[in-house]
């Protein structure tokens, strides 16, 4: 197998892997470059990154994944100069800024976690690279591994697929929810700590594989506030199930992408609204609600604090507001301090989204006039093939 296959091979099998927000819809289509896709920063910057797998010979047996152990798929592995070299040849050619890199886990992790290591070494001292570079912490891996890859790296990841020990059997019985998964994050964050935030300046992040082991909404963003809260978590990746051909949960039905949609949005909420996980809203099975976002949800059960006058309201009641997100706040904020907002007007040009912001404010004492609806069906409904 050439260079090239290996690519197209190990890029594939990285593809479900978004523990770095690669953006799909943007990605180059052209041979390699179909491996290579936009991803970004903590600061905002938006760099080319190639997404691939040292190798996806594997050992464990997920029963949702693609290059299971028993599963029937082409095999391919780059050894460490192999993937070095490549790599560098693509940066030299102005075709990526940064690198991802992950592995099936062949012959234990120690070994592959060796590979991998050496690879970025390579890239690192042979190639003189000092941009963007994600690396995996494999399942089981050492703590002199993980300090070795929080040196090399900017970020890190662990997947925990499932929210726990319980719902992790059902997808991937040969891993360890505890020690194979949360232990490597927890010696992550005491280094990283310790280190004063030298090691792995970006973090390390996870994602959680939706609707293949029938958890709820609730049980993943439990676990997702806890990250947050006790290791640092710089944030949560979900990817909604889709079924894998050849594999045992082939015949199990996709997780519908509004799902996905409706986790994330009550994720930004516990990251950038002051929300805690305590003030999501969630049905009697646990689930997020279809036909309203988490933060509409929130202020329609909270009557008693709504409307707020925009004139005086702290920076967190305005957060609360529908419509109203932290730039447009923090613009209504500074635009108050040299006179009163007074037009729905205002609101418009400081970016906020005036139709569902109107019922919940107060414009200097007066409500602004805004349009109810004639007929609202259930907020609850969940079936995928409705509007």
């Amino acid at each position: 197998m050439d260079l090239v296959q290996k690519i197209e091979t190990l890029g594939e099998s990285a593809r479900y892997d978004l523990c770095n927000a690669c953006g799909a819809a943007a990605r180059k289509r052209d041979d390699i470059g179909r491996w290579i896709y936009p991803a970004a920063l903590p600061d905002g910057r938006r760099v080319r990154v190639l997404k691939v797998l040292m190798t996806n010979v594997c050992d464990k047996n997920c029963r949702y994944c693609g290059i299971r152990a028993s599963h029937d798929v082409p095999r391919a592995s780059f050894t460490p100069d192999e993937l070095a070299a490549a790599f560098d040849r693509l940066h030299r050619a102005d075709l990526v800024d940064g690198l991802f890199l992950s592995s099936g886990v062949s012959t234990g992790p120690a070994a592959t976690m060796d590979r991998m290591i050496d690879c970025v070494e390579l890239v690192r001292r042979r190639y003189q690279f000092t941009g963007y570079v994600h690396m995996k912490m494999l399942p089981g891996a050492s703590e002199a591994h993980i300090e070795r890859v929080l040196q090399l790296a900017q970020r890190v990841s662990v997947n925990l697929e499932a929210p726990n020990a319980e719902r992790l059997k059902v997808i991937a019985p040969r891993k360890s929810f505890f020690e194979e998964l949360a232990e490597p994050m927890h010696i992550a964050r005491r280094l990283i700590d310790a280190s004063g935030g030298r090691l792995a300046p970006a973090g390390q992040t996870t994602q959680f594989v939706v609707g293949a082991a029938g958890e709820p909404d609730r049980e993943i963003l439990d676990t997702t506030a806890r990250l947050y809260g006790e290791l640092g978590l710089k944030r949560a990746y979900f990817s909604a199930f889709q079924p894998v051909r050849g594999t045992p949960l082939e015949g199990l039905e996709p997780t519908p992408a509004w799902r996905e949609h409706r986790l994330y949005q009550a994720d930004w909420l516990m990251r950038f609204y002051n929300f805690r996980f305590e003030d999501l809203i969630f049905d009697s099975e646990g689930f997020l609600p279809r036909r309203a976002d988490p933060k509409m949800m929130w202020a329609r059960a909270h009557p008693e604090l709504f409307p707020v006058e925009v004139n005086r309201a702290s920076r967190e009641e305005l957060l609360r507001v529908p419509g109203l997100g932290p730039r447009s706040v923090e613009r209504l904020l500074r635009w108050r301090r040299q006179d009163k907002i007074r037009e729905v007007a205002d609101l418009g040009r400081a970016g906020a989204m005036t139709a569902r912001a109107s019922p919940f404010l107060l414009l200097d004492g007066a409500r602004p006039p805004h349009q109810l609806p004639l007929w609202e069906p259930s907020l609850w409904d969940r079936e995928p093939g409705n509007p």
